[in-house]
C-alpha cells in the first residue's frame, strides 16, 4: 500500500518523504505549491515511486485520497507561530481546517492510520518540567499551539469512532539545514545583512529543547511502527536545552564574526519574545525512549550542526 504525505514540500515533510523513499515505499504527497524540494523528488525519482498532487487540503471537492493509500502522515500545516497573535484566523483555516477537512476524507476511504506532527506548544507554560504526555491543564498561551491542541482532539473522536489508529507527535523545535524559518534562520540572515550588530528578541534566556531533524525522522518511523494503542501520543525532543542567547553566541562564532554586538529587545511578558513565546520548555521524552529510541545529538549540537550547514546555503542562495 502507498503512503499520503501532506505538507511534503516543508522542512519536515520533504525529509520524511526523501526517508521514506529510501525505505522503497511508494509515497503521494499532497502540497499547495510546487517547491523546489518537491521538483527535486521528482527529478531524482523519475518512476512511480513517487507521484505529486497539487491540492490545497481546504478545498474540500478536491481533496480525494488515492484509493491504494492507508496510511496518512499529515504534517501541512502554518509554522509560523508569531503571526497567531495579528492574524488568528491564519491558523484556525490552515491548521484546524484543514486536519478536519482530510479526517473526513480518510474515515470515507477506509484510512487505516493517521499519523499527525503537533507540538510541544499545546502545554503552554507547564509547571513541571520535563513535561510528560500526561501532564495536565492543558492550556495553550498561543493560537498555534491551540489549533494543534484542537487538532489532537479532532483527531483523537475519529479515530474512536471510526476505527482510525492515531499517532501523534508534540515536537520540540526542530532544526536542520534546509530549513526556512525559526531561530537559526533568523539570525544568519540579520548577521548577513548586518554583521556588526545581532538583535535578539526578548530577554535571551529563552529556554528551550532543540531536535535535529535527522533524529526526528527517526522517531516519528519508530513510533508508527510500534504503536499499538487506538490513539498514541509522544513527545519528541532533546535531553536538554539551550538558551536562545547561546543560540545567537554559537551562530556568530560560526559566521567568524569576532565584533558582534547583541542587542537583547527585552521583549514582552517578562521576556518573551513574542506574544505566545514559551520561555522555559523541555519535554519528557522517555515514553519514546522506552521503544529504542534517543537523540544522537542534545541541543547545543543540534544547533551549532545546523548553523555550520545552513550558513552556505544561505549566503550562496542570495
Amino acid at each position: 500500500m502507498s503512503i499520503l504525505v501532506t505538507g511534503g514540500g516543508g522542512f519536515i515533510g520533504s525529509n520524511l518523504v526523501s526517508q521514506l523513499m529510501a525505505n522503497g515505499k511508494e509515497i503521494h504527497v499532497m502540497d499547495n505549491r510546487r517547491t523546489e524540494k518537491i521538483l527535486s523528488f521528482e527529478e531524482l525519482n523519475n518512476n512511480d515511486q513517487f507521484k505529486f498532487h497539487n491540492i490545497d487540503l481546504l478545498d474540500k471537492e478536491s481533496l480525494l485520497i488515492p484509493k491504494d493509500c492507508k496510511t496518512i502522515f499529515h504534517l501541512a500545516a502554518n509554522p509560523e507561530v508569531r503571526i497567531g497573535a495579528t492574524n488568528p484566523e491564519v491558523h484556525f483555516s490552515q491548521n484546524v481546517v484543514t486536519t478536519f477537512n482530510l479526517l473526513e476524507a480518510a474515515r470515507k476511504n477506509d484510512i487505516e492510520a493517521f499519523i499527525f506532527t503537533s507540538s510541544s506548544t499545546v502545554y503552554g507554560d507547564a509547571l513541571t518540567t520535563p513535561t510528560h504526555e500526561d501532564y495536565s491543564p492543558m492550556e495553550p498561551i498561543s493560537i498555534y499551539g491551540a489549533s494543534k491542541l484542537a487538532c489532537e482532539s479532532i483527531i483523537s473522536s475519529y479515530a474512536h469512532t471510526y476505527g482510525i489508529r492515531a499517532v501523534i507527535y508534540r515536537l520540540a523545535n526542530i532544526i536542520g539545514e534546509d530549513s526556512t524559518h525559526g531561530v537559526i534562520f533568523d539570525f544568519i540572515n540579520k548577521l548577513t545583512n548586518n554583521s556588526t550588530e545581532l538583535e535578539v528578541l526578548g530577554d535571551g534566556t529563552q529556554n528551550k529543547s532543540y531536535l535535529h531533524i535527522s533524529d526526528c525522522i527517526t522517531a516519528i518511523l519508530l513510533g508508527v511502527s510500534s504503536a499499538n494503542r487506538r490513539v498514541n501520543i509522544f513527545n519528541v525532543g532533546s535531553k536538554d536545552q539551550i538558551i536562545v542567547r547561546d543560540i545567537a553566541s554559537i551562530v556568530i562564532d560560526e559566521m567568524k564574526l569576532a565584533h558582534t554586538k547583541m542587542k537583547l529587545t527585552g521583549g514582552v511578558d517578562n521576556g518573551r519574545g513574542w506574544k505566545g513565546d514559551i520561555k522555559n520548555m523541555l519535554l519528557d521524552i522517555s515514553k519514546i525512549e522506552s521503544l529504542g529510541w534517543k537523540p544522537a545529538y542534545n541541543s547545543a549540537e543540534a544547533v551549532r550542526l545546523t548553523t555550520k550547514r545552513m550558513i552556505p546555503n544561505l549566503i550562496f542562495s542570495r
